[in-house]
């Protein structure tokens, strides 16, 4: 069965980064674009970034722009998230999407998350 474990979460100082990471198993990794999505304390869900199948396209919420940049291995089924400049209200459950299909955002299966706190 699909399954998608996220982990590289953490406490973080403002101004610092992060790099998620999460791993795919149970699918044909390299056929599906990914996301990942965060959940702040008391909001929705809020799409982050998304990577088509080959990635040869990514996309970013204005909110993450130029501060977070995703990336994907095949060879290893494992999709990245690397978080510069981080502020508090990144402060989020980060999520790893999986798409259903190889080049749309939309959401499929996702992971448990794992936790972002951004404070000094």
């Amino acid at each position: 069965q699909v399954q998608l474990v996220e982990s590289g979460g953490g406490l973080a100082q403002p101004g610092g980064s992060l790099r998620l990471s999460c791993a795919a198993s149970g699918f044909t990794f390299s056929s599906y674009a990914m996301s990942w999505a965060r959940q702040a304390p008391g909001k929705g869900l809020e799409w982050v970034s998304g990577i088509y199948s080959d990635g040869s396209d990514t996309y970013y919420a204005d909110s993450v722009k130029g501060r977070f940049t995703i990336s994907r291995d095949n060879a290893k089924n494992t999709v990245y998230l690397q978080m510069n400049s981080l502020k508090p209200e990144d402060t989020a459950l980060y999520y790893c999407i999986k798409s259903p299909d190889s080049d749309s955002l939309e959401y499929d299966y996702w992971g448990q998350g794992t936790q972002v706190t951004v404070s000094s």
